[in-house]
């Protein structure tokens, strides 16, 4: 018996042994993720959480007019930039897929999703990925999860997705992973988050064909705090749009956009006084006074900056009128 027994103990040894020869050193990023295309304007994005530190540099990946990658469970970095090269190669997102795997020993650990400029999605959920762990994909989107509390996280992602056509992409991307959230989401709990949103064809600026890239790298509701980041953006889009109109000689355009920036974010000083200082480059000194003294008694930085303003051109008023603004 005992040769038999030392045999047995080897060959358990053995396999022990290969197993963790198997299992990749690559960092841990168990999450939940959706990467997903809008049929409307072509635009694509990750959208993904985690009990991880800074989850979005190492699981969201994507090109302007090439496709959205994420990389997740043990994740390997290079299927990122990899994926993406392939997709830009010309081929789909499952032979992508099949080739990234096909060399890896770590695959059964891995868990990965690509979506292209067609909407086609590709997924992979590998058997070693710990429960609960699982994916949906469909034209235009896919959603995957491991180290989940539950099995109605995936199913839930997926139903968000389709309930929230309405929404503009980040924001639907959000919803999905508040309804992640709220079904208990990664069964360690909330750490960080992250939104890549990239546009639909690439441009001759590629610096400029990211939509939106956030981040929120630690913090105790991270899709509560992504949501919020989504809504401050939304806010410059407006004053983006409002200082085009100023360009343009277009004031009344240009207030409007200011105000509704201002609407949505009241208390945030910087919006107040560029609008402040529109109305007094428009000749609306009285307006501008009164909303600069309030902004001055919260802040009287801001009353140093404008006195900087006449000599860069960006204040354009007589001695006297500066004056009032500076009062």
């Amino acid at each position: 018996m005992r040769p038999l027994f030392i045999i047995l103990c080897a060959a358990f040894f053995s396999f022990n042994s290969l197993a963790q020869l198997n299992r990749p050193n690559d960092p841990l990023a168990h999450t939940y993720s959706i990467v997903a295309r809008d049929a409307k304007t072509g635009e694509m994005a990750v959208a993904v959480q985690s009990h991880w530190f800074s989850v979005g540099t190492a699981v969201s990946w994507g090109e302007a007019g090439v496709g959205v990658v994420a990389t997740q469970s043990f994740t390997n970095k290079s299927f990122g930039l990899r994926g993406l090269a392939m997709l830009k190669a010309g081929l789909s997102p499952q032979e992508a897929m099949d080739s990234l795997l096909n060399n890896d020993d770590g695959k059964a650990f891995r868990q990965v999703a690509i979506l292209d400029v067609k909407g086609r999605v590709a997924t992979h959920t590998g058997a070693k990925c710990i429960d609960e762990a699982g994916h949906a994909n469909g034209d235009n989107f896919s959603v995957q999860a491991n180290m989940m509390l539950n099995d109605t996280v995936v199913p839930t992602m997926e139903e968000a997705w389709k309930k929230h056509s309405d929404l503009a992409l980040a924001e639907r991307m959000v919803k999905v992973l508040d309804a992640a959230q709220a079904q208990g989401g990664d069964i360690r709990g909330k750490q960080s988050a992250a939104l890549l949103v990239v546009k639909a064809e690439a441009s001759n600026e590629p610096w400029n064909d990211r939509v939106l890239d956030l981040r929120v790298d630690d913090h105790q509701n991270p899709v509560l705090e992504l949501n919020r980041l989504v809504k401050v953006y939304r806010a410059y889009e407006h004053m983006n749009q409002g200082d085009y109109f100023v360009e343009k000689g277009k004031m009344q355009e240009a207030m409007n956009q200011y105000n509704s920036a201002m609407e949505m974010f009241p208390e945030n000083l910087e919006m107040q006084y560029w609008t402040a200082i529109t109305l007094a480059n428009d000749g609306k000194t009285d307006q501008a006074v009164k909303m600069l003294q309030k902004i001055y008694k919260q802040d009287a930085n801001w009353r140093e900056l404008t006195k900087r303003l006449p000599k860069v051109g960006l204040l354009e008023v007589e001695d006297q009128e500066l004056k009032k603004l500076l009062k």
